[in-house]
């Protein structure tokens, strides 16, 4: 499976992205994401499990814990796929409302409304 594709599938579930914004201040351990998600231990592990091969969470060792930090780097290449979809949406509203606009001038050049 590619980068992009294990980005999405990881933000895809709602656990997973409650993980990322719990730790996009602050590195925490797996026990207190355990307490603040309220899922067993090996379920949070397999939701880092998932970000990690996502590139979106990294792991330190620090004496006995090894606290997970958010890798905003594992975020750029989904950023720039949307950002190419938002430009292609913005050209084609900005394009529609040029075409509004000369239909609605030329309705009021014609005397209707």
């Amino acid at each position: 499976m590619d980068t992009l594709s294990r980005t999405f599938l990881a933000l895809a579930d709602p656990t997973r992205r409650a993980i990322l914004a719990m730790i996009e201040d602050k590195a925490m351990t797996v026990n207190e994401i355990v307490e603040e998600q309220a899922l067993s231990q090996p379920g949070i592990s397999k939701h880092l499990k998932v970000l990690e091969e996502a590139g979106l969470i990294r792991r330190e060792r620090v004496a006995k814990t090894r606290p997970v930090h958010l890798d905003a780097d594992g975020l750029k290449q989904a950023a720039g796929w949307i950002e190419h979809y938002r430009q292609y949406w913005e050209g084609a509203f900005g394009r529609m409302d040029t075409l509004i606009d000369q239909l609605n001038a030329e309705a009021e050049k014609n005397g209707r409304q």
